[in-house]
């Protein structure tokens, strides 16, 4: 297994992480989810592992456009999940799968030195 992060290139964030990994010399590929989406059966992964309240940022530009009613249909895993495979951007950055199996969400420093 290799590892993966999962972001949006233009994302403070994970430009932060993606120059870590390299300075530290973790092999890893990028997946865009604007080019590409958020794979569906990874999320189900990330939900069961990190849970779907860790993945959804609610302290995000995306979530505070979103009307209310949309927002009150992220209530639970299922609706969160239904709109994090919609609009990406709700999705907490970086997502990381691990070589080693793990995945975290977000960029510590420190998180990412127990992995690499």
């Amino acid at each position: 297994m290799k590892t993966i992060l999962y972001g949006i290139p233009n994302c403070d964030t994970v430009k932060k992480a993606r120059a870590w990994l390299s300075e530290h010399g973790v092999e890893h590929e990028f997946h865009d989810f604007k080019k590409s989406g958020v794979p569906a059966e990874h999320l189900t992964a990330w939900t069961r592992s990190v849970g779907w309240e860790r993945l959804l940022n609610r302290a995000g530009t995306t979530w505070r456009k979103l009307d209310a009613a949309t927002q009150a249909a992220a209530a639970d895993a299922a609706g969160a999940s239904a709109l994090m495979l919609t609009q990406a951007s709700v999705i907490k950055r970086p997502v990381v799968e691990w070589a080693d199996g793990r995945i975290t969400v977000g960029f510590k420093p420190e998180l990412f030195e127990e992995h690499a």
